[in-house]
């Protein structure tokens, strides 16, 4: 599954440049699924949906820090344990009940983004 950041956030950063896939993004920020990925133009994603990865999408939040559910791969291939949980010094990076995914489809979802 992927990992949600609750409104305890206070928005102190941390977690972002522990994110691996780019996931994590300030709130109100824009994002690209080709952040931080090997992501370009037309892509299929694993769950089946098309997108460019090219275009901008609007922000998950516009008050808190925020994470890509479809680029959270709870840090499987890069990590033992979520990054963005291990910094965050209130512990508001949860596991989000509304996406669960297998560890075998993370792994599946991380080598996509990154071409392995």
């Amino acid at each position: 599954m992927a990992i949600i950041i609750t409104d305890e956030c206070i928005n102190c950063g941390a977690c972002e440049p522990e994110c691996p896939n780019t996931a994590i993004y300030e709130g109100a920020d824009d994002w690209k699924y080709s952040d931080g990925t090997d992501l370009k133009g037309n892509a299929v994603l694993p769950n089946g949906k098309s997108v460019n990865a090219d275009d901008v999408q609007e922000p998950v939040s516009d008050e808190i820090y925020y994470i890509v559910p479809d680029k959270c791969t709870e840090c499987k291939g890069f990590h033992d344990e979520p990054q963005c949980a291990a910094v965050c010094p209130v512990d508001c990076c949860v596991p989000d009940d509304d996406v669960v995914e297998t560890e075998e489809e993370l792994l599946a979802k991380q080598s996509f983004m990154h071409n392995d």
